[in-house]
C-alpha cells in the first residue's frame, strides 16, 4: 500500500488555450477543466489505475465535494476535519506546453489538525510499504512539520518518501542528521536551492545532479530521485548513480509529472526491481504525463519503459 499525505490539498482548474498567453489580453480557452488535486492525491490516482492499494490522508471536511470526488474515484480517503474552503489553483498551458500556475496559499491549519494527521498517519503508517510527504504546507503549519513526520514515522516500520519545495525542504535538509527520509525527489532547481549549485547547470548536467544528490546520500538519505525536465531524471543511493533520458514526447502539460515520476519509482520499488529499472519507470510515468492534457495522471498503458535509456554514471571522475 501507498499512503500519501497532501497537507494542501487544492481543486486544479486548467485553462487550456488556443493561442499564447498575452498579458492583459483577453483571450478564449479551447476547454477549462477542474480536478480534485495536490502531489499526493496525484500520487493515489496513479495508485489506483495501477491497482496498488493506496489511502489518501488530507485535511478536509469529510463532505467536502473535494473528498467525495476521490471516492467516486475510488480512492481510499482518510479526511481529517479542518476549518475553511480548501484553495484554488489555477494553470494555464499554451498549445506549445508552457505551463503556468497561479497557486492560492490554501485554509489555516491549526495545531489540533496537525496532531490528528500524525497521529492517523502513524495509525495507518504500519500497513504502507511507502508513506509519500508531498507538497507544500498550508498557512499555520511550521515549516519543521514533515522533518517532525519523518521521525515521527522512524518507528513504524514505512519507508517514507518526501516531495517538498522551498522553505519545508529547506528546513529538512537542515534535519537530516535526526529526521532523514528513505527517499527525496527534488527536481534540479530545488537540488540547487539547498547546495549552492545553478539550478539551470544542474538540470542540464546529469553528472552534476547526481554529485549534488550524493551529498544528501551522504548525509543520510537512502536514495535521491532528482528530476530533470526534458533530460529525464538521475538516481543516487550508497551503491551507484543512473541517469535516464526520457522517450520523445511532445509535451503538452508538465503539470504533474514530477508526481507521476515519483510514482514510477514507488511502483517499481514495490514490485522489487533494482535502481535502475526503478529509474526507468519513474521517467516513463513522468513522460507520459507531460504528454497528457492539464492534470491528468497516466494510467499503466500510457507508459513505455522499452524507449528510456538508463546509463551508470561514474561520479568518481573530476573528484
Amino acid at each position: 500500500m501507498i499512503i500519501t499525505l497532501t497537507a494542501n490539498p487544492s481543486h486544479d482548474r486548467t485553462v487550456a488555450l488556443t493561442d499564447r498567453l498575452e498579458r492583459g489580453a483577453v483571450q478564449r480557452a479551447e476547454s477549462v477543466t477542474s480536478q480534485a488535486g495536490g502531489k499526493g492525491v496525484n500520487i493515489s490516482r496513479a495508485s489506483v489505475s495501477a491497482g496498488v492499494p493506496t489511502l489518501a490522508v488530507l485535511p478536509a471536511p469529510k463532505d467536502d465535494p473535494f473528498v467525495l470526488e476521490l471516492l467516486s474515484a475510488g480512492i481510499d480517503c482518510r479526511p481529517v476535519t479542518q476549518e475553511g474552503d480548501l484553495r484554488v489553483n489555477i494553470t494555464i498551458s499554451e498549445p506549445d506546453g508552457t505551463t503556468t500556475k497561479l497557486n492560492s496559499p490554501g485554509p489555516e491549519m491549526t495545531h489540533l489538525t496537525r496532531l490528528a494527521i500524525t497521529e492517523t498517519l502513524q495509525l495507518r503508517a504500519g500497513e504502507g510499504d511507502w508513506v509519500v510527504l508531498a507538497g507544500s504546507l498550508p498557512p499555520g503549519a511550521p515549516v519543521e512539520w514533515y522533518a517532525d513526520l519523518v521521525t515521527a514515522l522512524s518507528t513504524t516500520g514505512a519507508r517514507v518518501a518526501v516531495d517538498t519545495s522551498d522553505a519545508p525542504l529547506k528546513a529538512l535538509v537542515d534535519r537530516l542528521d535526526i529526521a532523514a527520509p528513505h527517499l527525496m525527489k527534488p527536481n534540479g532547481h530545488e537540488l540547487a536551492s539547498f547546495t549552492g549549485h545553478d539550478g539551470d547547470a544542474l538540470e542540464a548536467d546529469p553528472v552534476a545532479a547526481a554529485r549534488a544528490a550524493r551529498d544528501l546520500v551522504a548525509r543520510g538519505v537512502e536514495t535521491v530521485l532528482v528530476t530533470l525536465g526534458k533530460r529525464g531524471a538521475v538516481l543516487v543511493d550508497a551503491d551507484g548513480a543512473w541517469h535516464a533520458s526520457p522517450p520523445p514526447t511532445t509535451v503538452v502539460s508538465t503539470v504533474g509529472a514530477g508526481d507521476s515520476s515519483l510514482f514510477g519509482y514507488l511502483l517499481a520499488a514495490t514490485q522489487g526491481r533494482k535502481p535502475a529499472d526503478r529509474l526507468a519507470l519513474a521517467v516513463a510515468y513522468g513522460s507520459a504525463a507531460a504528454g497528457l492534457p492539464g492534470t491528468t495522471i497516466p494510467e499503466p498503458h500510457h507508459v513505455d519503459t522499452t524507449q528510456v535509456a538508463v546509463t551508470a554514471l561514474d561520479l568518481t571522475q573530476g573528484d
